[in-house]
């Protein structure tokens, strides 16, 4: 009897493990991308059941084992480069005298009234710019109290829960706010200009995900990030792309948005840095990102405490390095990722 358990088990594991590389857009499959970590972590006890509750092992019972081990394989491929067991795809630096820039991103989910946490963190933590998600006229008036450090902002404030502003202590210029695909979901483009003198191109995102509630299928959210690499040289500008992008570093868009955008993850070989859901433990995944062209070294990446939002805020200090690390260190396309990615930009 437990052995046909376990076999059921093992199928249905390795079933919702595998069904994400199906080029299915439904919100059912996609969502399978997130919780791989969790999954990862069932396949462990469900393998070291077998193993040492199995009297015999006969054809079942190897079967079953086989079934877990390879898909716990797969399972790994996806998640180990977001640990410390894996190659850093970005180089640090402590250069003092790099001129470098400090994003802190926070989703303060609209209807969460503890702005007075981050304000605290604001001051304590100085970054340079700040983008808020989420926030509504009412985060707006609260954060006006900032505006004497950060000058320069970009305002969108909405109460579809995409609401948007970016405030920074740098000089701003030829802001932009677009709708790259959904005209109530916004994102803000803009020039910064570090203390050196020199400019940096700067985009955040916050696509829709694929969910019951708001897009049965993925197409918006992966086509908005397709469409955004056609705006970026990556070789000759120095770029940033930050944002809550609803969707998790492993997963097939993600990675192919690295690859068509030729970003590079500064969380690759130093851990997840998972920001939702701030309040269950079990259940948290990286969706608040950061990606840069080769010009950028990492001085620090951290998740910083919750503040009432269900998203934890991410503060990231990058610094112009561009001798520390080359365009062919992020992932390339080939023919297929090439296709996909049109095909995905038609249909939005």
């Amino acid at each position: 009897m437990f052995v046909s358990i376990h076999l059921t088990i093992a199928i249905i594991l390795a079933l919702l493990s595998l069904a994400p590389l199906l080029r299915v857009q439904h919100w059912l499959i996609r969502g399978l991308d997130f919780p791989r970590l969790q999954l990862t972590v069932v396949l462990v006890f469900w393998l070291l059941m077998g193993v040492f509750y199995f009297e015999s092992y006969g054809l079942a019972e190897s079967l079953s084992l086989a079934i877990l081990a390879i898909t716990l394989a797969r399972q790994l491929r996806w998640i180990i480069p977001y640990t410390r067991f894996f190659p850093v795809e970005v180089e640090s630096t402590t250069d003092q005298s790099a001129v470098g820039i400090k994003i802190m991103t926070a989703n303060v989910l609209t209807p969460n009234r503890n702005s007075e946490q981050l304000i605290r963190f604001i001051k304590h933590y100085q970054p340079d710019v700040i983008i808020t998600l989420e926030s509504d006229s009412w985060w707006q008036q609260q954060l006006a109290v900032i505006e004497d450090v950060y000058a320069y902002t970009v305002k969108v404030p909405l109460d579809n829960l995409y609401g948007m502003h970016l405030y920074s202590r740098l000089p701003l210029h030829n802001s932009q706010v677009r709708y790259i695909v959904e005209d109530d979901k916004p994102s803000i483009h803009t020039w910064i200009e570090l203390a050196s003198g020199q400019r940096i191109k700067a985009h955040f995102v916050h696509p829709a995900p694929p969910s019951p509630s708001e897009n049965e299928a993925s197409t918006e959210r992966d086509a908005e990030l397709l469409l955004l690499t056609e705006d970026i040289d990556e070789k000759h500008t120095p770029t940033i792309v930050a944002g809550d992008l609803n969707d998790v570093a492993w997963s097939r868009t993600t990675l192919l948005f690295r690859k068509m955008s030729g970003l590079l993850d500064p969380r690759i070989g130093r851990g997840m840095f998972n920001t939702f859901h701030a309040d269950y433990w079990f259940a948290r995944w990286p969706l608040d990102h950061i990606f840069h062209s080769h010009h950028f070294a990492l001085v620090n990446v951290e998740r910083l405490p919750a503040f009432g939002s269900d998203h934890f805020p991410l503060l990231t200090e990058l610094a112009l390095k561009p001798e520390l690390n080359s365009p062919e260190d992020a992932p390339d396309p080939d023919a297929a990722d090439e296709e996909l990615a049109r095909n995905l930009r038609q249909e939005a």
